[in-house]
């Protein structure tokens, strides 16, 4: 009889399985990446799925892998507990090591803060017996300031007694001044002062300073009144002079000269209205015909250039952005090269062979080109309109036009023989209003970084600094090798160079005579 196959009868008592275990750490259960879930049967044919597995039997393999789980999960809980106790171990080693930072700093902290006290308290004690010397020497002044106010303070109340005023007892106000000192203008005015260190300090020395002092001293001197005295007329030149050479702010100036910080500020522009008004009229001028001869026999001689007048420039002078018209002063060429926004005006000035100014223009607006600020001179109505300049050149830099009476350089490309020259020997007069305007910034520092004078008043300052250009060129004033100043401007070729042909087959002809006379040079081979 044949034995019928074995066949796996169905699983009808689901619940002979071994109860799903839960307890308190399911919680970590997704947390464990190697824990698989226990798997309950849900279909009676779960020996078919595993049909080449021998295991034992089914109660003993959920025994099994019930305490291979347990033993897992003991096993991830402790490494576990083991991380959360490194990690306290290494915040509580951090906090150590903070909490002694911490008590290093305050420490080092401690010890700074004594030493800038200790350092503090000396250095006022030491200022306090400066202020006590200082006192000392004005004690008299104010003495006699005191007993001249009492004095005539007195002699106000007697006129009002003997005029009959009802109240000759009333009371009198009183001034009260800040005393402020006044060495370094003393020692600077003393006679023994070093002729060397004023020269330094004031830019000239102490004969053209007087001669200044003399032509302007009735246009600034004042009367004394009856609280105070007068501030003398050396004083009052000397503080605008001083601060237009080092361009030093008014706070240094107020220290310098022992006077306020507004009384300052009035005094420069004062003394510089006085320059503008008084001495540049006498300074700084246009030639007549007996000095125009001279000049151009002398600019000849340097280039060979007949009938040369003057040598003309344009430069820039840094400003503070003003509040209107903003755009027409932002000088576009000045901020590329520098990376910096840069605000200007312009001045433009002809100088004679010595460098010093016949014509200047100042004020228009840094965006403007060097050929409009021409065309918006005084110096271009004059020519153009008047004819002052016939048989005469003016030389100008190769941002200005060519005209009947300004002669500049070629700019085109691939120069013959003969311009090359001529650039040559015009450059030659170029140079010297460059050197000119150089030594204009050099020497008067405060052309060189933006001024706290307002833009209105700016043109009256500047007019100032070329006047006293002239007196120091004219004095022959020495020039410090250190106040030196490397001028640079950008110069842009206008769009419509040549404006009168005559003018061009006239510099054509210049150009060919000083090829053809030997005075073409040859340093362009």
């Amino acid at each position: 009889m044949k034995t019928p196959p074995r066949v796996s009868a169905p699983i009808s008592n689901p619940s002979s399985f071994p109860p799903l275990i839960e307890d308190d750490f399911s919680y970590y259960y997704p947390f464990f990446q190697d824990v698989i879930p226990p798997v309950l049967p849900s279909s009676p044919a779960l020996p078919e799925m595993l049909p080449h597995r021998r295991c034992r039997p089914l109660a003993d393999d959920a025994d099994e892998s019930a305490g291979n789980r347990r033993r897992r999960k003991k096993r991830n809980i402790a490494r576990l507990i083991t991380s959360l106790a490194a990690l306290d171990a290494q915040e509580e080693s951090d906090r150590r090591e903070l909490e002694d930072d911490l008590y290093l700093l305050r420490a080092n902290h401690d010890k700074k803060a004594a030493t800038l006290l200790d350092y503090y308290f000396r250095f006022q004690d030491h200022y306090s017996d400066l202020d006590a010397d200082d006192s000392l020497r004005t004690t008299k002044d104010s003495m006699a300031a005191s007993a001249a106010a009492a004095a005539a303070a007195a002699a106000a109340l007697a006129d009002a007694a003997y005029v009959g005023d009802p109240a000759p007892h009333q009371h009198q106000r009183r001034l009260w001044v800040k005393d402020r000192s006044r060495a370094w203008w003393e020692r600077c005015s003393h006679p023994d002062f070093p002729e060397e260190e004023f020269r330094r300090a004031f830019r000239m020395g102490r004969a053209t300073f007087d001669m200044i002092c003399e032509g302007l001293g009735a246009a600034v001197a004042k009367e004394d009144t009856t609280l105070r005295a007068a501030i003398p007329v050396r004083q009052r030149v000397a503080v605008c002079i001083w601060r237009l050479a080092t361009g030093e702010p008014l706070r240094l100036v107020s220290k310098r000269f022992g006077l306020g910080i507004s009384t300052c500020h009035k005094l420069v522009l004062e003394v510089c209205s006085a320059i503008r008004s008084v001495l540049m009229p006498r300074y700084l001028r246009w030639p007549d015909l007996a000095s125009a001869a001279a000049i151009k026999a002398r600019f000849e001689a340097v280039s060979g250039i007949p009938n040369v007048l003057g040598s003309m420039y344009t430069t820039h002078i840094p400003i503070i952005a003003p509040k209107i018209s903003v755009a027409a002063y932002y000088n576009r060429r000045h901020t590329e090269r520098n990376q910096k926004t840069s605000y200007s005006i312009t001045v433009q000035g002809v100088v004679d062979p010595d460098g010093v100014f016949t014509d200047v223009c100042i004020g228009w607006p840094g965006s403007m080109p060097d050929d409009q600020v021409l065309e918006k001179s005084a110096l271009y109505h004059r020519a153009e309109e008047k004819g002052m300049l016939r048989n005469a050149w003016i030389v100008g830099s190769s941002g200005h036009p060519l005209l009947d009476w300004v002669l500049v350089p070629y700019t085109q490309q691939n120069l013959t023989w003969t311009k090359h020259a001529f650039n040559e020997k015009i450059g030659e007069v170029q140079r010297i209003a460059r050197e000119a305007f150089a030594r204009l910034k050099g020497r008067w520092s405060c052309l060189q970084k933006r001024t706290e004078v307002k833009l209105q008043d700016l043109p009256v300052v500047l007019g100032a600094c070329c006047v006293l250009h002239n007196i120091c060129e004219m004095s022959k004033e020495e020039m410090y090798h250190e106040f030196n100043y490397e001028l640079v401007d950008d110069e842009m070729v206008p769009d419509n160079g040549i404006r009168s042909e005559s003018s061009m087959q006239a510099r054509d002809n210049i150009a060919h005579n000083l090829l053809h006379q030997g005075l073409g040079g040859t340093t362009f081979f």
